[in-house]
């Protein structure tokens, strides 16, 4: 079983990258094969430029290779913060390169007027986040778009139905004792996930 990994965040001591290696840890434990991406540590260029624009191949060795692995992957595990109600500009741009027609998705007939076709074989994708917002205010004011950015708008486009996400703060002024509940909380989740065969997977353990 294979596992792809994406971290997007600056900070290597972020509390992002520690759940990463929590969820890692796990996935290890139970002999699962994890393809993990630091974008900020392997300076992934987000830019979908001209040349590219087509966005059907790629001239980066990179992206290709993050193409190969993610069509391969049976979990799929984001991490990364809150930025105004939006991933990192460098996690928009993995999405805009990687998840491209013919591996993300593709349209039967070719036109992008019919209906679009999931091409991720992935049972299941989990998203971690860390916020600084109140999570009675995420909702009251903002709408949590998050979670509709990944669980429709990207995974659902993209074929994985079955989807988990938790968000976690605020970060600011967190405890020692708090983190840690939090990163058990994200072994849990992935254990949870990853233990369970695929066709197996539940719809959704918890919602945030």
């Amino acid at each position: 079983m294979n596992a792809s990994l994406i971290i997007g965040h600056a900070n290597p001591g972020s509390f992002s990258h520690a759940m990463a290696e929590s969820a890692t840890s796990v996935l290890n434990r139970l002999g699962w094969s994890v393809y993990a991406y630091d974008l900020y540590g392997e300076k992934f260029d987000p830019v979908l430029r001209e040349a590219e624009a087509a966005n059907f191949t790629s001239t980066d060795p990179l992206v290709e290779q993050h193409c190969i692995e993610i069509t391969d992957a049976d979990l799929i595990l984001i991490f990364h913060p809150n930025w105004w109600g939006q991933p990192p500009a460098i996690l928009k741009g993995w999405i805009d390169r990687v998840l491209r027609p013919g591996v993300g998705y593709n349209y039967e007939d070719g036109s992008p007027a019919e209906e679009p076709v999931g091409l991720l074989k992935a049972q299941a994708a989990l998203v971690f986040n860390t916020s600084n917002t109140p999570w009675e205010r995420e909702l009251a004011i903002f709408g949590n778009p998050l979670e509709t950015l990944w669980k429709n708008c990207v995974f659902g486009f993209c074929g994985v139905t079955r989807f988990d996400r938790r968000v976690f703060g605020p970060m600011a002024g967190a405890t020692p004792a708090q983190r840690t509940a939090w990163l058990a909380e994200v072994r849990s989740v992935v254990e949870q996930y990853a233990s369970i065969h695929p066709t197996r997977m539940p719809q959704c353990l918890r919602k945030s």
